[in-house]
């Protein structure tokens, strides 16, 4: 929804924003009242309070709800039976079981941590952290201690890959704006972004396994092989979790040639397996295959019981993501964001870190990443062009600063923030603690090695 014509002035608007999120910390954490309800009613009381005309006030709210669970529902869903699936047909424990066999059981963190990091090249931040929990799950179960040791290095690889790495859409789109190669682009942003992710994530998530206890939760239905079940083979588990993987990767790598010229966009097998690699599309067919290929010997009854099982404890993380992307809606509809932005543009900042803090300020006003990567690559487009002697590598170091920027502070307004601290099983003040602290290390950290290679190269 486009935002309405703001109703004040950016000083008040800011203030509204600040009191939004007070009143959610303290609603959520001091009266105890759930997430989803807390969502709902501090959202609409942000709509009126900031403007929004009347007429406009449910349509916001019901707009950045659906939108939200229009990205969300499908992929949670749909990765959520498939994990059910892995976990029990024992497919979970198989990879687990490799993984481990090859990295050591001292290495589990990091061995999930690199799977994820090579899923999360095509894959999106939501739909492969969902397919890897069971995953997660698995080896925490085995080997103890804080779920937070498995899980973050994992949830951080979805993250960094999804912000810094095309072909994922918020790069690849600010990238377009500001004039980058793609190509190179590519590059700088692996280049980056795995040095982020060991330093920002694997780091982390070794001091924040030991300070937080966290047990592994029955979100997803971790149990145990029966005794007597042959689980499937290792070459059947792999194909499950990489048939998505090649999917997708067919649809952002044709979206990517089409974009370069490379390919016509508008031929007809182009746009088929486009649409067979579209998320939503290619977990459904990983679903088929899955229920094929690990149900054999079930019956039809069983299999969809277990099906049906796995949806069961999803809802209220559906729900209250929706809400978050509520949240997120009435902030952008309100004008809240793009005011602070115009703002900032002002000050006279460096334009590498005036990129950065304008996408972080869109970022904490609104939540998506991808919303501020493409708004701060539209609003500082012209002060781009017009700069002389910035070089192709200056373009991609900007596409890094936004990326960074556009990271950091994930809190209630972020549809990633509930998804994984729900799925985890977190409160809301440890996910402030872990997930919100991880994203801002790994923001901060990849814009400042943006930073050193504007100076330098």
């Amino acid at each position: 929804m486009n935002p309405v014509e703001p109703v004040y002035g950016t000083s008040v608007l800011l203030l509204i924003a600040a009191a939004a999120v007070a009143l959610l910390l303290v609603l959520i954490m001091r009266f105890r009242l759930h997430a989803f309800v807390a969502l709902v009613l501090v959202s609409l009381a942000t709509a009126m309070v900031a403007g929004v005309p009347m007429g406009k006030v449910i349509p916001t709210l019901l707009e950045g709800f659906g939108s939200t669970l229009a990205t969300v529902a499908l992929l949670v869903g749909f990765g959520a039976m498939i994990g059910r699936l892995l976990e029990i047909t024992g497919g979970a424990q198989v990879l687990a079981d490799r993984l481990i066999g090859q990295f050591g059981a001292s290495r589990a963190p990091l061995a999930l941590g690199v799977a994820s990091l090579l899923f999360g090249f095509p894959i999106f931040f939501d739909a492969g952290l969902v397919v890897m929990l069971p995953i997660i799950f698995s080896v925490a179960y085995r080997f103890g201690g804080s779920l937070l040791l498995y899980a973050l290095p994992a949830a951080g690889a979805f993250a960094v890959m999804h912000a810094f790495v095309p072909p994922h859409p918020g790069p690849v789109a600010a990238g377009e704006l500001l004039g980058a190669d793609i190509g190179l682009l590519l590059v700088v942003g692996l280049v980056v972004a795995l040095p982020t992710w060991f330093l920002g994530s694997y780091l982390f998530s070794k001091w924040a396994g030991h300070r937080f206890t966290l047990p592994v939760p029955e979100i997803l239905g971790v149990v145990e092989a029966p005794e007597g079940q042959v689980p499937p083979a290792f070459g059947t588990v792999l194909l499950v979790l990489l048939l998505p993987l090649a999917l997708i990767f067919v649809n952002t790598g044709l979206g990517t040639l089409a974009t370069m010229g490379m390919v016509d966009g508008g031929a007809r097998w182009v746009t088929v397996l486009r649409l067979i690699g579209q998320t939503p599309v290619a977990l459904l067919i990983t679903l088929i295959v899955a229920m094929f290929l690990l149900g054999k010997g079930r019956s039809a009854a069983e299999i969809e019981r277990i099906m049906d099982g796995a949806l069961g404890p999803i809802c209220a993380i559906i729900l209250v993501t929706g809400a978050g992307g509520m949240f997120g809606g009435v902030l952008r509809a309100s004008g809240i964001g793009q005011a602070l932005a115009g703002s900032l543009e002002t000050l006279g900042m460096p334009l590498i870190v005036a990129a950065f803090v304008i996408a972080t300020a869109l970022r904490v006003a609104q939540g998506s990443a991808t919303v501020a990567l493409t708004t701060t690559a539209g609003l500082i487009a012209p002060t781009v062009a017009a700069t002389a002697g910035l070089t192709e590598l200056d373009r991609c170091f900007l596409v890094i600063a936004i990326a960074g920027g556009a990271t950091v502070l994930s809190h209630f307004n972020d549809s990633g923030f509930w998804l994984v601290g729900r799925f985890l099983n977190m409160d809301e003040k440890t996910t402030l603690k872990t997930w919100t602290v991880m994203e801002t290390l790994l923001g901060g950290i990849g814009f400042l090695f943006a930073l050193v290679g504007w100076w330098l190269l």
